[in-house]
């Protein structure tokens, strides 16, 4: 299967790495500074969501700034363990830095921090820093869209997350579903694979061509 596009947007943990090491470390120390427990944790929607959001849902308003603050903190600081998932460093070493972006809900420190520590380093990236509405509204991938000078319905996006395949074709992209963190059948998209590792793209025309292995 070959799909044809201008530019390529990528979630960032879950799909071109991961950062479940340094998750687990600092919510878990958080969780234990704020009295929280995974009770508390299971009630709520995580992934794919900017902390804000989730910190919101689990601690009162006025605590909520510091307490963002702090898990912040934790993450940039505490960032080993990160590493790139399959196929991930191959794929972006295929199409021009100026045709794919990171489209993350992490703040850009913390998002940052990550790529770094996978060896990945991105021209272009937009952090829950750069929107008003994070995902599954489709404000990250229409900026990044905007900000690569091209049409979004000429854009494929590559997310593990139900929330972000949703953003994804809220803005009239392509979707290619990775089945690293979520079950084929939790996943709706155009495409659905294990991982980058099924994925191969080619510079052609100014386009970028993207083939899906069988």
């Amino acid at each position: 299967m070959k799909i044809t596009a201008d530019a390529l947007l990528f979630d960032n943990d879950g799909t071109l790495l991961s950062s479940l090491e340094s998750v687990n470390r600092c919510w878990s120390r958080w969780a234990s500074e704020y009295g929280l427990t995974a009770e508390d944790f299971a009630r709520i929607a995580l992934h794919g969501r900017p902390a804000a959001e989730i910190v919101a849902d689990l601690l009162p308003a006025d605590v909520v700034p510091e307490a963002l603050a702090r898990i912040e903190h934790l993450e940039v600081e505490d960032a080993g363990g990160t590493v790139a998932l399959p196929g991930t460093l191959a794929l972006l070493a295929s199409p021009p830095a100026e045709q794919w972006a990171v489209v993350t809900s992490a703040g850009r420190r913390l998002a940052e921090a990550r790529l770094a520590h996978a060896g990945i380093t991105a021209k272009n990236l937009v952090s829950a820093d750069d929107i008003s509405r994070g995902k599954p509204d489709p404000e990250p991938f229409l900026l990044a869209a905007a900000r690569l000078g091209v049409d979004p319905a000429r854009c494929v996006v590559f997310e593990d997350a139900p929330v972000g395949l949703a953003a994804g074709r809220a803005a009239g992209m392509t979707t290619v579903a990775l089945t690293t963190t979520h079950r084929a059948e939790e996943l709706s998209a155009d495409v659905v694979v294990p991982d980058l590792s099924a994925i191969s793209a080619q510079a052609t025309d100014g386009s970028v061509e993207i083939t899906v292995a069988e």
